[in-house]
């Protein structure tokens, strides 16, 4: 039987900015213990959407 090769989880670059904005909106602690998909579409939105203002701004 051929062996499988453990999944590697990738590292996304933006994640470091991802858990900055939730700590500002105060979500970073729901984040961390329920994961990401605990939070709600409008609060993931917001987190997304501030994100991609940022990235805008930085040349």
């Amino acid at each position: 039987m051929k062996e499988r090769k453990p999944r590697l989880k990738k590292i996304d670059p933006l994640e470091p900015l991802k858990m900055e904005i939730a700590a500002e909106l105060g979500l970073l602690d729901q984040a961390q213990s329920k994961g990401w998909d605990s939070l709600s579409a409008k609060e993931a939105g917001r987190i997304g959407g501030l994100m991609a203002q940022r990235r805008r701004r930085e040349p």
